[in-house]
């Protein structure tokens, strides 16, 4: 059955068209400068796939005024406060939120829910 992957797909799209509707709006408030490329930081455990935000922006773009600027998306890693050894770590699996170290259950998330956009490129 395909309709998980089709709501996945509608749900990177509602978000590449708001990311599409703040870029615009911050192009107006520079004047209507030209948009060459938008910078996202994205983490796993925003509900988000990457390759599908990708394939979403690309078809959101397509007649609007960011139609010629790319997606950069830069990957956060997940890291977690562990308790037992006391420091942050980054944790190597979603499916297994312990240390790597220690083994110890971390559930103090630090990283990795993150979906921001964190720089837009200007063309001139």
């Amino acid at each position: 059955m395909n309709m998980p992957v089709c709501g996945a797909r509608m749900h990177e799209l509602s978000i590449a068209l708001s990311i599409l509707d703040v870029v615009e709006e911050e192009a107006r408030r520079q004047g209507g400068a030209k948009i060459a490329a938008i910078h996202l930081r994205l983490g796993p455990l925003s509900g988000v796939v990457k390759e599908a935000l990708k394939s979403a922006f690309e078809l959101a773009r397509e007649g609007s005024q960011m139609s010629e600027s790319d997606l950069m998306i830069e990957d956060v890693p997940l890291i977690a406060f562990c308790p037992v050894c006391g420091v942050n770590r980054e944790i190597p699996s979603i499916q297994h939120l312990c240390c790597p170290i220690c083994d110890a259950l971390t559930p103090d998330i630090v990283s990795g829910r993150e979906l921001d956009i964190v720089a837009l490129e200007l063309s001139e």
